[in-house]
């Protein structure tokens, strides 16, 4: 596995001494609820009016939009960061991941198509110099994708394991959303059809890739 990652930002941040968690629970969906009904990212002190709670508390849970940004992103992801499944076979866990999380990016479209947002907003000011907190990191996939490939590992070269694991993160996330849904105009039905076509398709040529390989060696 790629051991030069950037580490994605933490799911949510640690609730801070001295805030019950009611509270917090309560600025996470009232930040989620203003993304929802205005399509637009909230400030911390929009969310904190919105909630009917103090600014000083409101920036006590989320000291940067980034951090509160993973903590809707966190709420969002929900049992797909802890995905466990019974298949042994590396293809059908990964097609159980596929259909298992599905619903829930449809569900919560709205938040994770705003982490794009905010991350390329980020990266611009990042290479203007001009970002003013620490950005916000996404790349929770990369976890969940390898958790759920494991099986293969065993049965793919190291390099040819790489190749699937970032083929299948182009696959896997709000990303296919922007393109079927955005340019190609394509219903939720029809873009899981094709989120299972395509992750299918990979492992099926990374598997057979790794069989020539296989070949090739032994006639040497």
């Amino acid at each position: 596995m790629n051991t030069n990652l950037v580490s994605p930002t933490p799911d949510s941040p640690d609730k801070p001494a001295g805030i019950k968690s009611a509270t917090f629970k309560l600025l996470l969906d009232s930040a989620i609820e203003l993304l929802q009904r205005t399509g637009c990212a909230p400030t911390i002190a929009e969310v904190a009016k919105y909630a009917g709670i103090s600014r000083a508390t409101a920036y006590r849970c989320f000291p940067s939009k980034g951090a509160m940004l993973g903590a809707m992103v966190s709420q969002s992801l929900g049992p797909m960061r802890t995905f466990a499944s019974e298949q042994t076979q590396g293809k059908e866990r990964i097609l159980e991941l596929l259909s298992r999380s599905f619903p829930r990016l449809v569900k919560h479209e709205t938040t994770l198509r705003m982490a794009v947002q905010i991350s390329l907003e980020q990266q611009a000011l990042a290479n203007a110099g001009m970002i003013q907190e620490k950005p916000y990191r996404r790349g929770h996939r990369i976890q969940i994708l390898d958790k759920a490939l494991e099986p293969l590992k065993a049965q793919l070269p190291n390099d040819i394991y790489l190749k699937l694991h970032k083929a299948l993160s182009m696959v896997y996330g709000v990303e296919i959303f922007i393109v079927m849904k955005d340019i190609w105009n394509d219903k939720n039905k029809d873009i899981l059809t094709n989120m299972m076509w395509m992750a299918e398709a990979l492992i099926d040529s990374a598997i057979n890739q790794a069989k020539s390989h296989l070949v090739s060696k032994n006639k040497r």
